[in-house]
């Protein structure tokens, strides 16, 4: 079809001379351009900034106070205990060999490979999330039916996405570029080969957005700002100058030689004989306030809400107080690490124990995210236990630990 053919078709169908038939081919499929916004990326009046590289964000995830709101999510996270149940919908009696097959998967997931733990696999995957949105794993089946698969870290800078990917499970979905010459350049990677997380994933980007990419010019202005205020109260930039009125040159250049040869790092006090007394021109207030420690709270303040954490945890500790420090706890786990955690888990569940197995009857929660305070929690389950609502099994399902054996009549009796 050339474009004149297709110009003048689209013409009739829009003058209604022309109807598009809905056929058993085109059922189903998208209509609809995915991301639209990559064939004409600048608009009129819209500033453009480049993406930081993943080099500057790495960088900048160094420093103490972007790793400190790092460590904050990441840590907590990764050290939170884990469970593997049963799906809603599915019944624990339909599923055959359902407790062999959730131990297959716990003790893959608590080594996924012969170098890494869990904590150490999923810290470095947390790590990316964070930092530029992008994290990823490598699946991949194994033929012992004790260790199914097996899981490797992937930087997932180096991951590129087809955005052309039409579901095909058969065609590549992910490419990672690993820097090499020739046909090494590019490793295909199918879709259920590569569990990629995506952090605020959005529609006119394939990519996702990290938290220290939002922070990112914030933490390079608090970088300048700190080595401006280390250098100020170190002295090494001097914020002062004697003015000496109607000197000669002779005199100024012998007045310099004898400060720098007898006064200066000495200690000893100057004792100056002229007809006018020199004056001191400053430059500063000579206070606190010339090292902007206002606009570095500022600042610090600005990367907590990229991070979506309450400044105390990053050591703003003003106004702060028993009952206000509980409250911005609270509001730290379930705002910054709550979505997080839900992520990972899902994509756990859906990426590989749904796409790589096929054991979709299963799923991987986290036991920490429904209550964070263990004795609110045990006063719930409590009640829950006394007006029926609850058994002593479901209360120990959903604490993760192994249901109680059964005991004979005679056993009871004892």
């Amino acid at each position: 079809m050339t474009i004149r053919t297709a110009v003048s078709r689209i013409v009739r169908v829009l003058a209604g001379a022309e109807t598009v038939a809905v056929t058993a081919a085109t059922a189903g499929v998208r209509k609809t351009a995915a991301l639209p916004s990559i064939m004409n990326p600048q608009r009129v009046g819209q500033a453009i900034t480049p993406k930081p590289t993943a080099a500057n964000l790495r960088r900048f995830a160094e420093t103490p106070i972007a790793r400190r709101a790092i460590n904050v999510v990441k840590d907590r996270i990764a050290s939170m205990d884990w469970q593997i149940k049963v799906r809603r919908g599915y019944a624990g009696v339909e599923i055959e060999d359902a407790a062999v097959r959730m131990n297959i998967l716990r003790r893959c997931l608590e080594e996924p490979n012969a170098n890494d733990s869990f904590r150490v696999l999923w810290e470095q995957v947390l790590e990316d999330l964070l930092v530029g949105g992008f994290g990823a794993v490598e699946m991949e089946l194994t033929d012992d039916p004790a260790q199914p698969f097996n899981l490797f870290p992937v930087d997932g800078a180096t991951i590129q996405i087809d955005t052309n990917w039409n579901g095909d499970a058969s065609k590549p979905r992910y490419a990672q570029a690993t820097g090499r010459s020739g046909m090494q350049n590019l490793v295909p990677l199918l879709d259920d080969e590569l569990m990629y997380l995506r952090l605020n994933p959005r529609t006119h980007t394939p990519f996702g957005l990290g938290r220290l990419e939002v922070a990112f010019e914030t933490v390079n202005q608090f970088l300048s700002a700190h080595r401006y205020a280390g250098r100020l109260a170190s002295n090494s930039v001097v914020q002062y100058a004697l003015w000496l009125n109607e000197a000669t040159p002779e005199q100024h250049d012998r007045l310099i030689r004898w400060w720098q040869d007898e006064i200066e790092g000495t200690g000893k006090v100057p004792l100056l004989s002229c007809e006018q007394k020199p004056e001191v021109l400053r430059f500063a207030g000579g206070t606190d306030a010339d090292l902007r420690l206002q606009w570095q709270e500022f600042l610090i303040l600005m990367v907590a809400n990229a991070f979506e954490l309450p400044p105390m945890l990053l050591g703003l500790q003003k106004d702060v107080n028993r009952s206000t420090a509980s409250e911005m706890a609270d509001e730290a786990f379930q705002s910054a690490i709550v979505p997080v955690a839900k992520l990972l888990a899902e994509h756990i569940t859906r990426d590989l124990f749904a796409k790589k197995l096929g054991w979709r009857e299963f799923e991987f929660c986290f036991n920490d995210l429904e209550s964070r305070n263990e004795i609110e929690e045990l006063t719930i389950q409590t009640e829950l236990l006394k007006a029926g609502v609850l058994t002593i099994a479901e209360v120990r399902k959903a604490r993760g630990l192994e249901a109680l054996p059964t005991l004979l009549p005679e056993e009871v009796a004892q």
